[in-house]
């Protein structure tokens, strides 16, 4: 558990709070450098893990659970004060949501366990990432072409969002339809 790419990741987690804090009381220039780094412990966390062959099984599961609870915390961070429409959030959260009830159907219920993020999911965390910076950015500097930036890629994460989900749903139909059905006893 205590490897030292779990203890970058467990920084990433560590930060979110500091960066709804910073949200909160208007701080969005330091909200933004601190998601900046938080953004880059997960490039750390992963090349500390393969580089030094430090991979482990809780490294799997609590990297991605710290990437949703980074960004799905900033994304509410940022509707509250009013940085981002609501809408996007909600599509973010109903994505996210979406995909876990079919990784935990998928798990339960088949043999499939390739739960791995697919190219798709990988470029929405990407956008996702980038877009937050900008929206900071923008409010911390009152710039209307990052507002404009800003609010063009808050559509193309809702967009992303929306093809990922659907091609997770269409992998795990695809999966099925190849007969690899092996129900587990309820």
């Amino acid at each position: 558990m205590f490897t030292v790419p779990n203890l970058v990741t467990l920084l990433r987690i560590a930060l979110t709070p500091v960066i709804i804090w910073l949200l909160a009381t208007g701080h969005y220039l330091s909200a933004g450098w601190t998601f900046g780094a938080a953004a880059f412990t997960d490039i750390v966390d992963g090349f500390l893990a393969r580089h030094f062959a430090s991979t482990s099984k809780t490294g799997l599961y609590l990297d991605p659970i710290a990437d949703k609870i980074l960004l799905s915390s900033v994304f509410i961070g940022l509707a509250v004060v009013g940085a981002i429409d609501r809408w996007v959030v909600y599509l973010v959260f109903g994505r996210d949501l979406w995909i876990l009830l079919l990784g935990g159907i998928a798990l339960r219920f088949t043999s499939f366990r390739d739960l791995k993020p697919n190219v798709w999911g990988k470029i929405n965390t990407l956008v996702q990432i980038a877009a937050v910076i900008v929206v900071m950015a923008a409010n911390a500097f009152f710039d209307s072409t990052l507002t404009i930036l800003g609010g063009f890629l808050m559509y193309l994460v809702a967009a992303l969002a929306v093809v990922s989900g659907l091609l997770y749903t269409l992998r795990g139909i695809k999966w099925l339809r190849k007969g690899n059905v092996n129900a587990v006893a309820m």
